[in-house]
């Protein structure tokens, strides 16, 4: 049996054994064509669809097998909440854990289209949650549309979670602050250096923040810009790493904390990386029409977790010592899990397929 063969149906035993209700017809058709999506991806470290069908594991021409996944991409059937909603929320319910750190961040994919993502920190890497994707590869969205994509995101949360929300300077409106706190989530956003703040009844232009490198200042029961939105606490950090400070703006009290938080987000960059330069080339793709990204996004996505699981394993189960230094680890959970499902391919070994993270290296 080939390597894409014995690949694909792990994917698909344990995916099946996941998912919530026992498929049937059409769509065990389409999360059939799914899981050889996942097994194509990751053996050719692609999302160009012809790639994708030569890894995919399934038996027939390779022009027939591009076919198929063509026509999964264009159905309007084919959802995230169908088929990747319901992963999303065994992951979680899985972790158990009472404080769930979450990111949004966009960046260009495919072919002039931009993904806006919402990712879970884990460990020094971002799991994608919830996205959505415009014809447009830069730019900014509107408080409208990011809250829209956190209602989403609200769906596939238990319901006795705490959230803490990190975000750029984007993400930093009166209208998003206002929802988050309205949902008694906790948030850091980066601000602009330009932006205006009323503390204790005088006006700052945080650009005249006295603080020098190696430094924070704090102002807690500020208003915030013209609209005069608060109270919220800004703070402004100088890191000595830094050419500049950055300044936030936060319903948390504590300075330390804040900082330490936002310093978390950056991850979802990471995971940014994994699936273009470093992994999935998602940036290499020639599709052009968000839905059918979005769409592709589903199967890059289920397999970029699986791979971070098989990256975890690698740490607590003495993997890593087998396929990699012995002494010191200088590779990323994702490389980490490539590197170990081509060890368990090249030996003859089972796959261990799953997408439920395990809590033991939960860091929030």
């Amino acid at each position: 049996m080939s390597d894409s063969r014995r690949r694909y149906d792990a994917i698909r035993s344990k995916l099946l054994q996941l998912y919530p209700q026992q498929p049937t017809g059409r769509q065990m058709q389409s999360l059939t064509v799914l899981m050889l999506m996942i097994s194509g991806i990751v053996g050719s470290k692609s999302t160009q669809t012809r790639q994708v069908a030569k890894q995919s594991g399934e038996s027939g021409k390779v022009e027939s097998r591009s076919k198929r996944i063509e026509r999964w991409y264009r159905h309007d059937g084919h959802t995230y909440e169908v088929h990747y909603l319901p992963y999303v929320r065994q992951l979680l319910s899985h972790l158990a854990v009472r404080t769930v750190v979450v990111a949004m961040d966009g960046s260009e994919v495919g072919r002039g289209c931009m993904a806006i993502m919402v990712n879970l920190i884990y460990q020094k890497r971002a799991i994608p949650l919830t996205w959505t994707v415009i014809d447009r590869p830069k730019g900014h969205l509107s408080a409208e549309a990011h809250i829209e994509l956190l209602e989403r995101l609200r769906s596939a949360l238990p319901d006795d979670v705490n959230v803490v929300f990190l975000g750029d300077g984007e993400y930093d409106s009166v209208e998003l602050q206002s929802y988050l706190s309205g949902l008694s989530w906790d948030y850091v956003c980066r601000t602009a250096k330009s932006t205006l703040i009323v503390v204790e009844g005088e006006v700052l232009r945080l650009t005249d923040a006295d603080i020098c490198p190696g430094s924070r200042l704090s102002f807690p029961n500020a208003s915030f810009t013209h609209q005069g939105y608060g109270p919220v606490h800004v703070i402004a950090w100088w890191d000595r790493c830094h050419k500049e400070p950055i300044f936030l703006v936060t319903n948390l009290e504590l300075v330390m904390e804040a900082c330490s938080l936002y310093q978390r987000r950056m991850r979802i960059e990471t995971f940014f990386s994994d699936q273009k330069s470093r992994g999935f080339r998602l940036n290499k793709s020639h599709i052009s029409d968000p839905q059918r990204i979005a769409r592709v996004l589903i199967a890059a996505c289920l397999a970029y977790i699986w791979i971070i699981y098989l990256g975890v394993q690698a740490h607590l189960h003495g993997w890593r010592t087998v396929i990699h230094r012995t002494n010191r680890c200088d590779l990323s959970l994702f490389q980490l899990g490539l590197d170990l499902l081509d060890h368990f391919l090249n030996e003859g070994l089972p796959i261990d397929v799953d997408i439920r993270l395990p809590r033991d290296l939960l860091f929030c």
